[in-house]
């Protein structure tokens, strides 16, 4: 199916658009300065950590992983330093191609973002990214978490009440096998892979999940904008 034939986009925010690893590797320096901890190694605790089921929303739970991590990684721990961990989520940069990217793919369709992370986190990720977006989705808007298939259905719910679209309208982007391309895969949405860690040993922050062939492909999403206005 041409990409151009879908209407509606709907995109994983963290990890696709907003990039976690660098803004979370960012804070470490700034809170502990001179630590010997590699990015590796802090990111391969915060993934093992992230494993683990809370009942607490994402990105508030980030307190508890470093309440988690510090001891293992021998770095300090308090309540000032696993708040600020938490609060760094407003500093969060963008993937250098994803503001212009989107805002070539919102010149054809509806953007709707199926972000995990709390509406307080969102309105950051937006502001960074530029406000692009049609439709803003969170956790706390879907009372789930996504790679819970009520979240797709929640958002179809939306997408068709505002503009009539139907699920084969849709084209769901994402970065994580886990929490997105499987789940979409399955359910029968056109799905699209930014593959973000292409050519990056191990999977960094992002959990580890067996791996389901999505529809598209792409390693930037620059690139998907590309093979849309090539008609691809």
């Amino acid at each position: 199916m041409p990409l151009q034939q879908f209407k509606v986009l709907t995109f994983d925010v963290v990890g696709t658009l907003i990039d976690f690893e660098r803004g979370m590797l960012d804070y470490l320096r700034r809170a502990v300065p001179g630590s010997d901890v590699s990015d590796d190694r802090f990111l391969a605790a915060y993934r093992q950590a992230r494993k683990r089921r809370d009942t607490i929303a994402y990105p508030d739970d980030l307190e508890p992983v470093w309440h988690l991590i510090a001891p293992q990684l021998g770095l300090p721990d308090s309540m000032a330093l696993a708040r600020g961990f938490r609060d760094s989520v407003a500093e969060w940069p963008a993937f250098p191609d994803s503001a212009a990217a989107l805002k070539r793919l919102r010149a054809r369709f509806k953007l709707v973002t199926m972000t995990n992370a709390q509406s307080w986190a969102l309105k950051h990720f937006s502001r960074t990214l530029g406000d692009p977006f049609d439709l803003e989705l969170s956790c706390d808007d879907a009372l789930c978490e996504k790679p819970d298939p009520r979240y797709f259905a929640y958002a179809r719910g939306r997408y068709e009440g505002a503009w009539g679209f139907r699920q084969a309208d849709n084209l769901h982007v994402a970065q994580s096998q886990y929490h997105d391309i499987g789940v979409s895969k399955r359910l029968g949405i056109g799905t699209c892979w930014i593959e973000r860690r292409h050519g990056l040993k191990d999977s960094g922050g992002t959990i580890e999940s067996e791996h389901t062939t999505p529809d598209y492909h792409f390693h930037t999403l620059a690139q998907l904008a590309d093979a849309v206005d090539a008609g691809r």
